[in-house]
Formats: structure tokens, C-alpha cells, sequence
């Protein structure tokens, strides 16, 4: 399939104030020669342990249209088209900010402690099936995914959303005036990032950042069951919006839930959104999906898109790698176990919903809920005691064993009782081969930790199981 022409070379160059060596158009952008496709815009972006100079040759071997560079790499042919700036990242926002100028799309900033990622895909997949929509890739959240996400987008887009994350006060504000958003969504408010903030409140005030490059016509969508609501509604008055929807259970929400019903594969929703009575099937359990979906709903019905096609469209939503996806593994024996892979990232609320995930399970007749836990990070002084307060909820759910790695996770393994207390290890590397060994017919196993856990190892060996020998020729 033929990609359209993003960027030319003329337009390029009056974004970002450089200056081009030949004529050139690009379909696609990329800062990565290992995911660089045929016609793409090269960013050669520098950062403390790398430097994409050294891969513009490369790009051009794979076939990239044309390279940003603020330094003219060596060894280079005069043949080949570059566009001279005098900073690439600095580029790459001038880039962004210059597709949304020019952009006629609604755009929606998303953002919050936990369901960031899955509220954008939910809104993704549902608002892609009525017009043409742009979605920042993966968690591309950051000081240069945001730009890229922009600088990527569809000329003809009619919807775009925009994920923004944080470590620290004043990354939201630097994010929310390039993406300058209609709709602004925060999911939630919970315990992360602690090692930057003190609490829950600054999180808060952190995450409002998104409301500053709003216009008055905007639309702020907050978590009405939280006890800081009142905060996040007041931060976004004060930044002259009036339009605010509150969604969850509270009975003053506008996106309220009514009902619902928890199931092993999906959940049941019934729900008021903006005056109109939904009932509808989530393709993925657990009771942060229904929550989740309520904000997402209420988005499509911000930006004018129809609701009711939107809610039916979730009961095709799936998990994404890393982020609840489900699959079916084989042991060596020959039998089958369930993986749920939430390994991306973790903090306290986002593992008590895979807790309740699990719980909800189905395993096999001697199957067993298994929970494989590695560190959250970020979580500063508080960090021990937040992992060893996961042994209630985790006493609490039908939870039959648990394995654990990480000197934070050790506080988590010493509190559980000894009867679901399962192995632990320094790091994920190390409990990868004795939770393969443990494994037998029927069991549903999640994993989750942070990014920095390294969790994904488990997953790869889970996934990657000896093949049965069933005896016969070759």
C-alpha cells in the first residue's frame, strides 16, 4: 500500500527554521534505523548514551527519504538529502507544534498515574472505525514522543490523541503546548512517582498541567470517585474551562456507571453517558476497564463522535502486550497454561487491578491463580511499606501462589503467609527458570513490575517453552 506524502522538503524546512541540501518527500518519520521504513524522515536525536549521527548512514541504506542532523555526519556522499538544523530534538518539536497548527483535527490529551496507555488504544480502536484517527505509538508520552506523534500524524486526520506522561512537575505543561488539547483526560490519581513528589496532592497539581494550553471551548474529563476531584476540577476552572465531565460511580458524575458484571473474558457495563443509557460488552475484564471505559465514551461524546458506535466497538477492544494481553502457552509436557502479560509497568492501583484480574480468572480443573510480581519503581521512602501493604489485597483475592523479585518486592514476599508464598529472587532473570519449572496444566499466571523490573524476561521464557516431543518421524 502506498503511503502519502507527510512532509516535503519545503515544508520541513519552515517548521523547523533548517535548511536542505536537495529536494525531497517523506511518508513516514522515524528515529530508529531498526523500525525505519522506505521513505521515512530520518531524526538523528542525541541524547546522553547515544547518538543517531552514527545511524544516518544506515538510514539511508534502508531507504529513508531524508535525515535531520544538526551535525553533518562523515563519510556521507554529496548525493544524499539532508535537512541541516541546529538541534534535532529542538527540531523535532518545531515539526510537531508545526502538524498541529495546521492540523483541523480534534485533538485528546490523555493523561493521568495509571490507564493512560489503554484509555488512548480503547480510544484509538473506537474513534478510528468512524473517521480517520491519529494515536501516539505505544507509550510514545514523552518530550520526544509527543512531538513525533504530532509530526506523524495524517494530514487528513479528523480525531487525534496524544498520551502524556511525567516524572516531574512541569513535564505535562511543556507537552500540553504542543498538543494543546480539546479534550483533556485524566484517568487517575494514585501512589507513583513518589521518589519526585511528596504526595498525592502535587501528583495531582502535576497532572492539571494539562489544562494550561487549553481553550476556554475545552472539555476537561476527571475520575469522580477520587478524592482529589475537587482539585483537578478547580485547576481546570482556574484555566477557564467550564465544560467538565465526571465519570465513575459517583451519582453526580455525568459518565455514571449503573451496573455491570465482572466476567473471566469480558465485563457487562451499563451506563449513563451525558444523558444517553449504554449497555455494552468490554472485551477485557476487570473493574479499571470499566472505569477506563466510562472516561472513553466520554471523550467520543466530547469530540462529537457517535457513542453509542463507540460502546459497541469496545467489546472488540484487546490487551496489548505487556498491558493484559492473554495468551494461551504450552508446557513441555505438552499441556496448557494461561499467560496474562502485564509487565510494562506497575505501582500499587495498577497491581491491585491485576490482582482483581486474576481473581477473576478461570484456570483449568487443577490449575492455579499465580501471581508473578516485580518491583514498582519510583516510589521513593514510602516504596517498602507500599509493597508490603500488596499482602491484603492479595489475601484477599483467590490468589493461590506467589513469586516475587527485587530487593522492593522482598518486603512484599516477607508479608505474604507461607502457604502462597512462592519463590524469590534478585531479579527477574533469576525467577524466570524456577516459575517455568512450577508450572503445570491449567494455571493462569500474570506478570507485572515496572519497566525497570524487567519483567518482560518471564514473559519471553514463559513464551518460549521446550516444544513437546509427541515421538514420529521428522
Amino acid at each position: 500500500m502506498t503511503r502519502a506524502v507527510l512532509w516535503t522538503a519545503e515544508d520541513a524546512a519552515s517548521a523547523t527554521g533548517g535548511q536542505n541540501t536537495r529536494d525531497w518527500q517523506a511518508t513516514g518519520l522515524s528515529l530508529n534505523t531498526r523500525t525505519l521504513e522506505k521513505g521515512d524522515l530520518f531524526f538523528a536525536l542525541q541524547g546522553p548514551n547515544f547518538d543517531g549521527h552514527d545511524y544516518v548512514a544506515q538510514a539511508f541504506e534502508k531507504g529513508a527519504a531524508a535525515a535531520v542532523v544538526h551535525n553533518r555526519p562523515e563519510h556521507l556522499g554529496d548525493d544524499v538529502s539532508l535537512l541541516l538544523v541546529d538541534d534535532t530534538l529542538g527540531a523535532l518539536n518545531r515539526l510537531g507544534a508545526s502538524a498541529r497548527s495546521n492540523s483541523s483535527a480534534k485533538f485528546i490529551g490523555v493523561t493521568g498515574s495509571v490507564g493512560k496507555t489503554s484509555i488512548k488504544e480503547a480510544l484509538r480502536h473506537c474513534l478510528s472505525k468512524q473517521a480517520i484517527t491519529a494515536a501516539s505509538a505505544a507509550s510514545f508520552n514523552n518530550h520526544w514522543g509527543v512531538p513525533l506523534s504530532l509530526a506523524r500524524m495524517p494530514r487528513d486526520s479528523v480525531y487525534a490523541i496524544n498520551e502524556m506522561g511525567m516524572n516531574s512537575s512541569g513535564e505535562i505543561r511543556e507537552l500540553t503546548k504542543l498538543v494543546r488539547p480539546d479534550v483533556a483526560i485524566i484517568s487517575t490519581i494514585e501512589a507513583a512517582h513518589f521518589e519526585f513528589f511528596k504526595s498525592l496532592e502535587e501528583i495531582a497539581q502535576a497532572k492539571c498541567e494539562i489544562f494550561e494550553s487549553m481553550s476556554s471551548n475545552g472539555v476537561a474529563i476527571l475520575n469522580r470517585d477520587h478524592p482529589l476531584y475537587d482539585l483537578m476540577a478547580e485547576s481546570a476552572q482556574k484555566n477557564g474551562l467550564t465544560n467538565i465531565i465526571g465519570f465513575g460511580e459517583n451519582p453526580d458524575a455525568q459518565a455514571r456507571l449503573i451496573g455491570y458484571e465482572l466476567f473471566a473474558e469480558y465485563s457487562r457495563v451499563e451506563a449513563d453517558i451525558c444523558g444517553e443509557i449504554l449497555d455494552f460488552t468490554i472485551a477485557n475484564p476487570g473493574f479499571h476497564w470499566i472505569i477506563n471505559s466510562l472516561a472513553v465514551l466520554a471523550a467520543v461524546k466530547a469530540v462529537g463522535a457517535d457513542v453509542h458506535q463507540a460502546a459497541t466497538d469496545l467489546s472488540s477492544v484487546r490487551g496489548l502486550p505487556g498491558r493484559g494481553e492473554k495468551t494461551m502457552q504450552t508446557l513441555s509436557n505438552g499441556e496448557s497454561f494461561e499467560l496474562i502479560d502485564d509487565s510494562y509497568n506497575a505501582n500499587p492501583a495498577s497491581v491491585r487491578a491485576s490482582i482483581n484480574v486474576l481473581t477473576n480468572s478461570m484456570p483449568g480443573p487443577s490449575g492455579r491463580r499465580i501471581a508473578v510480581l516485580g518491583d514498582m519503581l519510583e516510589l521513593g521512602k514510602k516504596s517498602r511499606k507500599l509493597h508490603a501493604d500488596l499482602a491484603g489485597p492479595i489475601n484477599d483475592s483467590a490468589i493461590d501462589l506467589v513469586f516475587t523479585c527485587g530487593q522492593q518486592m522482598k518486603a512484599l514476599h516477607d508479608a505474604l503467609p507461607a502457604e502462597i508464598r512462592g519463590i524469590h529472587k534478585d531479579n527477574s532473570q533469576e525467577l524466570a527458570s524456577c516459575i517455568a519449572q512450577a508450572l503445570r496444566s491449567g494455571d493462569v499466571v500474570s506478570v507485572k513490575g515496572s519497566l525497570g523490573s524487567r519483567m518482560s524476561v518471564i514473559i519471553e521464557a514463559l513464551k518460549s517453552q521446550p516444544t513437546p516431543d509427541r515421538g514420529g518421524n521428522v
